[in-house]
Order: C-alpha cells, then sequence, then structure tokens
C-alpha cells in the first residue's frame, strides 16, 4: 500500500503523524513546511500547464521531513478509539449539522 502525504497545521506534529500512521495502518510521509502545501501545489499546477514541469515527476519535488511507519503494538488500542469516535460522530452528525444550520 503507497504512503500517504501529510500536510497542514497538524503535519507539523511528530506525533501527529504517528497516530495517523498508526491509525490508518499507512506510512505518513511528513511534507516539509506542510502548512505551505496550498501555495506548493498552486505552483505545480503552473509548472505543469507552462510545460516547464512533467506532472508525474511532482512527487519527487515534494521535500519530505520525515517518514512514519505504523507501529502495531498501538493499533489495537487506535482500532478500539478510532471505532469509538466513529460511532459517536454518527450519533452527533444530525446536531452539529441543526447547530450550523444558517
Amino acid at each position: 500500500m503507497s504512503a500517504l502525504a501529510f500536510i497542514g497545521g497538524g503535519a507539523k506534529s511528530a506525533v501527529w503523524s504517528q497516530i495517523h500512521a498508526d491509525v490508518l495502518g499507512r506510512t505518513i510521509r511528513q511534507v516539509a513546511d506542510p502548512q505551505q502545501a496550498n501555495v506548493r501545489g498552486a505552483a505545480f499546477i503552473a509548472f505543469v500547464a507552462l510545460g516547464l514541469v512533467d506532472a508525474d515527476d511532482l512527487a519527487r519535488r515534494v521535500p519530505i521531513a520525515a517518514e512514519y511507519e505504523p507501529d502495531p503494538r498501538h493499533r489495537a488500542r487506535y482500532d478500539d478509539l478510532y471505532a469509538a469516535f466513529k460511532d459517536f460522530y454518527k450519533r452527533t452528525r444530525s446536531l452539529y449539522a441543526r447547530l450550523n444550520r444558517p
């Protein structure tokens, strides 16, 4: 299974990166300067549109700060917690929809 690139503010955290790897059972590639991902993505689109770079070449141009492998010792506990989270979400999503109505 392929690795996932982790971007955004949470991707600055080694702890969150490891938790995501453990929960998802996938390698997490922590992108360097993860909060700049949108700007980098816009630039890549422009480079491809201008013919300056091939779209298949973009992945190797994204700097990776670290990689996190799933830790099987944590998997059972996270599976239990994740199941509880999904149950909680299903039970409360209509409440949040009601509270967020204009």
